[in-house]
């Protein structure tokens, strides 16, 4: 696991500190869901998604990946 440091304001820390305590998750389990919740993951689970929607479609490898990279740039914009 890698580690890095952030700088936030003493606002955003004490906020992202009481959610950690009103949500009994660590700021890292916090962090780590939030950048999930925006579609930040590896490259290896979008590719996984692909082989997996295109395993049950009759797309094609370039139309399943289209089609994956669209759903996440819709995701990332709240669509």
């Amino acid at each position: 696991m890698r580690r890095l440091t952030i700088t936030l304001t003493e606002a955003r820390y004490k906020a992202l500190k009481e959610a950690s305590g009103r949500s009994d998750k660590t700021i890292s389990q916090l962090i780590d869901e939030s950048l999930e919740f925006y579609g930040i993951k590896p490259r290896e689970d979008a590719r996984d998604l692909v082989r997996r929607v295109r395993a049950q479609s009759t797309l094609s490898e370039a139309e399943a990946l289209g089609l994956a990279q669209a759903e996440t740039r819709a995701q990332r914009r709240g669509a």
